[in-house]
């Protein structure tokens, strides 16, 4: 049978980045033991109140049918939320209700990107980045970032790669993997960038509530100027520590979202009523729960790189955001890679290898920040373990 070229487009794009992932949980599903530090999964638990909402509409019947873009009253909180954040007026007409960030960022690029249009992205960038890009025919052209410099931007880098093709710069603060917080400087030298050469900025926030010490985040999409250009793609996964929820949205422009309504009600016609319920009811309120997980993360990653300091076998910085330590074993002579394989086959720790975010991130180890402190220390132990041995 014939196939369409979008499965060939994608078919090295899949699950073969989880490879160690995958494996340690088949190994696990057969008792064996590990520490999984692989994937941004929270173990912490969310506000029991936000899980009341979705309870309690649940049990009185929200369970038919919302409209293509979200009921009235999402939208209305999400309206609120931007307007607070961006400190100026933000319809709910600019609001497109999705299930989750994943399927933000495909109705994101379906919507802006013909065959052959290019798209930049910062390496290491998440890993399903270019399967997005690639899906609708677009091509995506990683901007190197230097590991060495916290992964922040080379403005000039990324001027140097635009070209007539490009169509879009695809931003993700903070970063997953790298946990950096751009600027305001680096984000404002972004949008000047577009607006100069016409191009889209989609804005990957997932991770925008977990920011650490002095740093800030900044969006492109509070910056009016830019507003007509920028598409904004986020959820409450991380934040509120449910990504089963499959909670999203897309911020954009009124005429974006108008013009992208009829492909999202293609692909998914509208979501589930409870849950829209739980996200907007979570927009609107403030919960302690949050505060726990945000600090959580902040000391766990501070208990990772604290022990990890010592060692000349490997390097730590603490992320700037977002839930992840990004662990440099270069000085091992080991790949990422082959190293998250020899900590999988001799210690029974899990992490992602940096080769699985691009070129920029090899030689690196992605550690979520999903275990206990005690966890972490002793996973710690261990990859200082596997670095002295080689």
């Amino acid at each position: 049978m014939k196939f369409a070229s979008i499965t060939s487009r994608l078919s090295s794009l899949g699950s073969e980045k989880w490879a160690v992932h995958i494996e340690a949980r088949q190994r696990a599903a057969a008792g064996e033991k590990f520490i999984f530090l692989s994937i941004g999964d929270p173990d912490l638990p969310p506000a029991e109140a936000l899980l009341n909402v979705a309870r309690q509409q649940l049990r009185i019947g929200r369970v038919g049918y919302t409209p293509g873009n979200g009921d009235l009253k999402v939208l209305q909180s999400l309206s609120r939320h931007y307007t607070r954040q961006t400190g100026r007026a933000i319809t709910p007409q600019q609001f497109l209700c999705v299930q989750g960030t994943q399927n933000a960022l495909y109705l994101a690029f379906q919507a802006i990107l013909e065959l052959g249009d290019e798209v930049l992205l910062f390496d290491p960038y998440y890993a399903t980045y270019e399967a997005v890009i690639v899906a609708p025919g677009g091509k995506p052209v990683p901007v190197p970032l230097n590991p060495d410099r916290g992964f922040h931007m080379d403005i000039d880098a990324m001027a140097g790669a635009i070209t007539t093709k490009t169509r879009a710069i695809l931003l993700n603060s903070p970063s997953n993997p790298t946990g950096t917080v751009f600027t305001a400087a680096e984000v404002n030298a972004i949008g000047d960038l577009a607006k100069k050469h016409d191009l889209w900025i989609v804005s990957d926030e997932v991770y925008s509530p977990l920011v650490y010490g002095d740093n800030i985040f900044t969006s492109p999409f509070s910056d009016k100027s830019l507003e007509e250009r920028t598409i904004v793609v986020s959820s409450i996964s991380k934040s509120h520590a449910v990504p089963g929820f499959r909670c999203g949205w897309i911020a954009a422009s009124e005429e974006f979202c108008a013009r992208v309504l009829p492909i999202s009600e293609t692909m998914l016609f509208g979501s589930q009523g409870f849950l829209e319920d739980a996200l907007a009811f979570a927009l609107d309120n403030e919960f302690v729960e949050n505060t726990v997980i945000h600090n959580a993360y902040a000391s766990r990653a501070k208990v990772l790189v604290d022990s990890l300091a010592a060692s000349n076998r490997v390097r730590t910085r603490m992320p700037e955001g977002g839930m992840f330590v990004m662990v440099d074993v270069r000085p091992t002579g080991l790949s990422g890679n082959a190293f998250a394989r020899k900590l999988l086959a001799e210690e029974k720790v899990v992490t992602m290898p940096g080769e699985s975010f691009g070129a920029a991130s090899a030689g690196h180890l992605r550690v979520a920040l999903t275990v206990a402190e005690d966890q972490l220390a002793e996973a710690a132990k261990r990859i200082l373990r596997v670095a002295n041995r080689v």
